[in-house]
């Protein structure tokens, strides 16, 4: 067969460009969570020895007014959906093709998990031989970001379910989930008069999860559905932008006011707004949905004229190695702490010294995560990336359950031993997640 000559070439459809203003978005996110995450570990040291980890939001009040920026989690989720709503969109009519989409999402987050727990199970045995002191100060900070897996794969898994309701009910579908979650909280209160809904968020917060749980997903479908419906169209605009970004502070305002806690984070930090996740959470959701829309007329013009598609696919690309492993660094970079005798334990918010032992800290962490991602990389880029996904009931519904309940034993035992049971699990999800077609019958085997 003869090579297209230029002219046919030239017919041939370009194929479209990348849309790099959600890649930015989430690029952005990511490197908000990172450092975020470092910056609120704050190692303490006696004698010039870790002996423990604080956090910051224990010790500075005002830091919990931060996490209203820096819980990016409702942005990734929001654009997280607005990409991947077009390819869901086209597979509604086969549902196959719709399980076989999560399926695929399940197993690219499963294969490099494995090796971070594998890694992580290594680490932690050397640090038990070792007599475990550093390992103790980060036993459960080693794997408490991977919460942040079960809450994506647990939401991506009803897209399809979101898509249709987008098709059928457009905002309607946004203002459902949040009824569902109001009544999660008023029911979760025990609200009975119009003077228990002025206490609400003190009432929620001095109770139990009970019917609140139903928030998980309530809560959390909230951006993903919101996603949807600025991909499709009915979202967008600095008014629109505006409008939400004036609701968020209002909701915000109006949650503290009734007794929500500030900081939009789990238990036994600074109050609980996210196990479950309450009303308060969606003051966020507001808040950054609302900043995505104000930004992104300018944003586009501005990458319009300054393409940066190379950094940009670069942070793509490394988005999960880096949520993956960046935690892990805490660890050797306390030892380079302690071994170089940096100022990492600077005391609490207000004390000479304090930020420039953050500044420390974060640098120490940058140091320690780079030949960890340089491995990690290598290693993840080596490996058969084209893997086909499972097809049968069975291999799906197997190949989740280790998944999630893997990816959960590892949040609620830490490394040690969480990271050896989880291991197991999530090996045996990626192995049941894939396709494993058996080779043809030969003639001598058939005969």
């Amino acid at each position: 067969m003869c090579e297209a000559t230029g002219p046919a070439r030239a017919r041939a459809p370009a194929a479209p460009a990348r849309d790099l203003y959600p890649d930015a978005l989430r690029a952005i996110a990511l490197l908000v969570v990172v450092f975020g995450h470092w910056m609120a570990t704050l190692p303490r040291l006696e004698a010039g020895r870790l002996v423990d980890t604080d956090h910051l939001l224990r010790t500075w009040e005002l830091a919990g007014a931060l996490t209203w920026v820096v819980q990016v989690v409702p942005l990734f989720v929001f654009v997280s959906a607005a990409v991947s709503a077009d390819g869901v969109a086209r597979r509604l009519g086969e549902r196959t093709s719709q399980r076989q989409w999560w399926v695929a999402r399940a197993l690219a987050l499963a294969r490099p998990t494995v090796t971070y727990l594998a890694v992580l199970a290594g680490v932690a045995l050397v640090a038990l031989v070792a007599g475990g002191r550093l390992l103790d100060a980060f036993n459960t900070s080693l794997t408490i970001h991977l919460w942040f897996l079960v809450m994506l794969l647990a939401v991506q898994a009803l897209l399809p379910l979101c898509v249709r309701a987008d098709r059928r009910f457009g905002l309607k579908a946004v203002l459902a989930l949040l009824v569902v979650a109001a009544l999660a909280d008023l029911l979760r209160a025990g609200v009975r008069t119009p003077g228990d809904v002025l206490m609400l968020g003190a009432r929620v917060e001095a109770g139990p999860g009970g019917i609140g749980w139903i928030n998980l997903l309530a809560v959390w479908l909230l951006p993903q559905q919101l996603g949807i419906a600025w991909r499709n169209g009915r979202l967008g605009g600095a008014r629109g932008g505006a409008v939400l970004l004036a609701l968020g502070v209002t909701w915000l305002a109006a949650a503290m006011a009734s007794g929500y806690p500030v900081a939009m984070v789990g238990v036994a930090l600074a109050g609980n707004n996210m196990l479950p996740p309450t009303l308060a959470l969606v003051g966020v959701v507001w808040l950054q949905v609302g900043a995505v829309l104000l930004a992104e007329a300018p944003a586009r013009r501005f990458l319009a004229r300054h393409p940066a598609p190379r950094i940009i696919g670069v942070l793509a690309a490394l988005g999960m190695p880096l949520y993956l492993w960046h935690k892990l660094a805490e660890l050797p970079a306390a030892w380079l702490g302690e071994r170089l005798g940096l100022p990492i334990d600077a005391g609490d918010p207000g004390t000479p010294g304090f930020w420039l032992g953050r500044a420390c800290w974060l640098l120490l962490c940058a140091v320690a995560l780079a030949p960890v991602m340089w491995a990690a990389v290598r290693f993840e880029l080596r490996r058969r990336r084209d893997l086909a996904a499972a097809t049968t009931t069975a291999a799906i519904v197997g190949g989740g359950v280790a998944l999630f309940a893997g990816l959960a034993v590892a949040l609620l035992l830490g490394a040690a031993p969480g990271a050896f049971v989880a291991l197991v699990c999530v090996a045996a999800a990626s192995w049941l997640l894939r396709a494993h077609p058996q080779p043809p019958a030969t003639r001598a085997g058939a005969r």
